[in-house]
């Protein structure tokens, strides 16, 4: 079957684990581009990992590499990096930098996402209960759920348009990627302190790095391919804030 006429679901690693539920359905939709990376990486096969160990066994049977960049220590799969670098090249070449945001842009484990969501799970679930949406009682159940449970009850409750992101008017997945979905653990993402310059964007796509998350502007996913070829993987392309997004055709 030639690569042009497969789907997005056919282009997933073969023993990927299809998430059933509406909440892993809605996260494949929103984070899902990177599944499909190729170049030779080793892209998660679940939308979730559940806890820091199903992280760590995932991370450590991964090649990566660690380099300096703007002074910080970034850590990607080895082909993500060596691409990156050869991104820097090309920019320098023409007088530009790219380098991260902070010393957090590249991987990431489970418990620095656990600490992301619950800087927004907590005040939601205050104000909630003060504005008398939900009762104490229930936002003291979520409360003591680990967050790979919370993750469902949260999305379900902005189902009801009670919603958790910072400025607490739309989802939270706009926010902060729920914990165990970031594509920071994959380490086949970077959060570009140049997101802004079209030119770095453009020098980024030459070496298999797009934007694939149209809520987080910094962020840049390696996909491992030309932009001719992501059709070919069941991406799609999404033009917002005069920016190219690439995601899942689904």
């Amino acid at each position: 079957q030639p690569s042009s006429s497969k789907s997005y679901l056919d282009n997933l690693p073969s023993d990927f684990s299809q998430p059933t539920d509406d909440a892993g359905k809605l996260l494949l939709r929103e984070y899902g581009s990177v599944f499909v990376s190729r170049g030779g990486t080793t892209p998660p096969k679940k939308v979730v990992f559940k806890d820091q160990a199903d992280v760590i066994a995932y991370q450590a049977g991964v090649q990566r590499s660690s380099e300096s960049i703007g002074g910080m220590t970034m850590t990607l799969q080895t082909p993500a990096m060596s691409a990156l670098k050869a991104a820097i090249s090309e920019a320098k070449a023409s007088g530009l930098t790219i380098g991260p945001r902070g010393a957090d842009s590249s991987i990431r484990d489970y418990d620095h996402t656990v600490k992301l969501w619950a800087s927004r799970v907590n005040p939601g679930l205050v104000k909630s209960v003060g504005n008398g949406r939900i009762t104490q009682a229930e936002a003291n159940r979520i409360r003591k759920l680990t967050p790979f449970e919370q993750v469902p009850e949260i999305l379900r409750l902005e189902q009801q348009s009670i919603f958790f992101s910072t400025d607490q008017t739309k989802s939270i997945i706009y926010s902060v990627a729920p914990p165990g979905t970031s594509q920071h653990i994959s380490m086949l993402a970077l959060d570009v302190k140049e997101f802004d310059k079209a030119r770095v964007r453009s020098i980024l796509a030459n070496h298999g790095w797009f934007q694939t998350v149209t809520s987080d502007l910094p962020h840049f996913t390696y996909l491992g391919v030309t932009e001719a070829e992501l059709p070919g993987l069941g991406l799609k392309k999404v033009t917002s804030t005069g920016r190219d997004f690439w995601v899942p055709n689904i």
